[in-house]
């Protein structure tokens, strides 16, 4: 995690232009895990579509319908990912204006293989908030494009911080809600999150040469290129630090995480666990690691060259 900026400061519920077609309202919901809040952006100067209604909010759903000015109409809804921050909104603003609304498809769509499994042996969320009872009214496909009145969103699966997550490419720009924030490094937490798909759509991100990012939570980030080799590099070095702390020895992620996070207060220890049981699932995916016994968050691993 990066020290968040003391200069982002919208005021929630005020529409803010951003660039010529391109309008954001800052969701009531901050939180450790939401910086200041949701950001839910409003694309086009005549028929709108909304990304990312935000949570299930009446003060934010009164701000989202008077942002649609005279000669306006909302037409299409696109929810990023099915978190509790991110969609409930949804459908409570399609029923007012009538658009449907556009996502990769439920909360567990997109989930990889071995979260599928994860999760049918019992392992629950780390507390992400997710939105089981979301569902769209049209799920949208990788390399898509969702056509709209003067805009064009191109659909970009990045399944990592949950299965079901697309960012969106306009032209130059792209919407990553929850994959690429400037503030913070993306939660990935297991069985929802899987740091494989993660690395592997930071990477599919990186292949392009964006302008700006406009990310779920924070800032918009000036600098596409060096943010996301940040957040590589990140994980890489977070990587380095648990097959170092392996190499004295079988360990369990629990373990790992009292090792390594020693900054960290004993409450958060929780969440830096998920952390470490996220990468240890990639490492054993990669046959750098494996676990004594069944994969799961409890059990102990060693280094496959140890």
């Amino acid at each position: 995690m990066t020290q968040p900026p003391d200069d982002f400061n919208p005021i929630p519920g005020l529409p803010e232009t951003l660039e010529p077609g391109l309008r954001r309202i800052l969701a009531p919901n901050p939180s450790p895990m939401t910086y200041r809040g949701t950001n839910t952006y409003l694309v086009g100067t005549r028929g709108l579509a909304v990304i990312d209604p935000g949570p299930r909010d009446t003060v934010h759903l009164d701000a989202i319908l008077a942002a649609v000015e005279p000669g306006q109409q909302i037409t299409h809804i696109v929810v990023t990912h099915a978190h509790l921050d991110h969609s409930p909104l949804a459908r409570i603003l399609s029923r007012h204006t009538g658009a449907p609304v556009l996502a990769f498809g439920s909360a567990h769509a997109g989930r990889s293989a071995v979260m599928e499994r994860l999760a049918a042996d019992g392992l629950a969320g780390g507390g992400e908030g997710i939105d089981d009872d979301f569902d769209p009214d049209r799920a949208v496909a990788d390399g898509e494009t969702i056509g709209g009145d003067g805009w064009a969103l191109e659909v970009i699966h990045t399944p990592g911080h949950i299965g079901n997550h697309i960012a969106l490419g306009w032209q130059d720009r792209c919407f990553t809600a929850d994959h690429v924030m400037g503030w913070a490094s993306s939660l990935v937490s297991p069985p929802d999150g899987d740091l494989t798909d993660f690395m592997a759509s930071c990477r599919r991100l990186a292949e392009r040469d964006w302008r700006v990012f406009y990310p779920g939570h924070g800032a918009p980030v000036g600098d596409p290129a060096a943010r996301l080799d940040w957040l590589i590099g990140h994980r890489e070095g977070r990587e380095a630090s648990i097959l170092g702390a392996l190499g004295s020895g079988p360990a369990t992620a629990r373990d790992l995480a009292e090792r390594i996070y020693t900054d960290v207060p004993a409450a958060l220890l929780p969440a830096a666990e998920r952390n470490v049981f996220a990468h240890l699932v990639d490492l054993t995916g990669r046959s750098l690691i494996a676990p004594q016994g069944v994969l799961s968050s409890q059990a102990r691993f060693a280094r496959e060259d140890g």
